[in-house]
């Protein structure tokens, strides 16, 4: 049952997002609950008039939710008016039924960052990434996770998608500009927003961890960076370069010196935002301003 296809009159059941939960009083001074729910298809409106307290403590904004109810047609538009509302189960609570996805294909994208991480040819960065793209569950996480929460690559696989461009623009850099270290500006270009995939909490909208919150995806990263350097055994001047592009590809002011430390540093702000400035102007018009 799509959101899109209800009608004034139709029954509705079923599982949706909750991205609005607000408890207001009616004239009489009787609670109620005014919620708006979401599928990938749209946004409905709902009210809950019927023991609000009750069902407001068994779901929070946010929640994937289950539903039952009726649509109305009040001041000309469509709203639900619900009997009974709770937080899905775990199994039905699928964010990629609610989120918006990548419109291009994922193994594809997967594909491609496999490649490109063969073109690294230094042993040690290549250990990295080899050890990197065996693990399944960062796979997994790279697949499912957006780029950011409502600026560019906004939805699930964006992470991906942003990645395979961010690198394929790297070794297209090094061609160009043959001085460039290509295996460091390479490595760093495909693990720069590692961060990311625990940054995020995915439900009914894109949301914060706790991790993400307090740290931010670059602190993320750079830690989750440091465990994997050393079990691919990386040196101090591999680490501390790769590091270094990392903590600075938003920008040198990031840098204890506020200033790039190397080319390649500088190179990969360039690239990211270069993909991440196109993107967004794509997707939100030419005012927007890439994060």
């Amino acid at each position: 049952m799509a959101i899109s296809t209800l009608r004034a009159g139709d029954e509705v059941a079923g599982v949706f997002a909750c991205t609005r939960k607000d408890r207001l009083l009616s004239r009489a001074g009787a609670p109620y609950l005014a919620l708006e729910l979401r599928d990938r298809t749209g946004a409905l409106p709902a009210r809950v008039f019927r023991d609000a307290d009750l069902h407001g403590g068994r779901f929070e904004r946010g929640d994937i939710v289950r539903v039952a109810g009726r649509v109305e047609r009040f001041r000309d538009e469509l709203q639900a008016d619900l009997r009974a509302i709770a937080r899905a189960p775990a199994e039905e609570a699928d964010p990629a039924t609610f989120l918006p996805v990548a419109h291009r294909d994922l193994d594809e994208l997967d594909g491609f960052l496999e490649h490109l991480a063969r073109e690294v040819t230094d042993a040690p960065f290549r250990r990295l990434l080899d050890g990197l793209l065996a693990d399944g569950d960062v796979r997994t996480d790279l697949r499912r996770s957006p780029c950011t929460r409502n600026a560019h690559h906004a939805y699930l696989g964006g992470l991906l998608e942003h990645t395979v461009a961010v690198a394929t623009l790297a070794v297209e850099s090094c061609v160009l500009h043959p001085r460039l270290e290509h295996d460091l500006l390479l490595t760093a270009a495909i693990v720069h927003d590692l961060g990311r995939t625990r940054e995020f909490a995915l439900g009914a909208e894109i949301g914060l961890t706790d991790e993400g919150l307090l740290l931010g995806h670059v602190e993320i990263g750079l830690r989750m960076l440091d465990a994997r350097a050393q079990a691919a055994r990386l040196d101090d001047a591999r680490r501390l370069a790769l590091a270094h592009c990392v903590l600075t590809h938003h920008g040198a002011e990031a840098a204890p010196q506020r200033r790039f430390g190397s080319a390649e540093a500088l190179a990969l702000h360039r690239l990211n935002a270069l993909d991440a400035g196109i993107k967004g102007a794509l997707e939100h018009g030419l005012g927007f301003a890439a994060a």
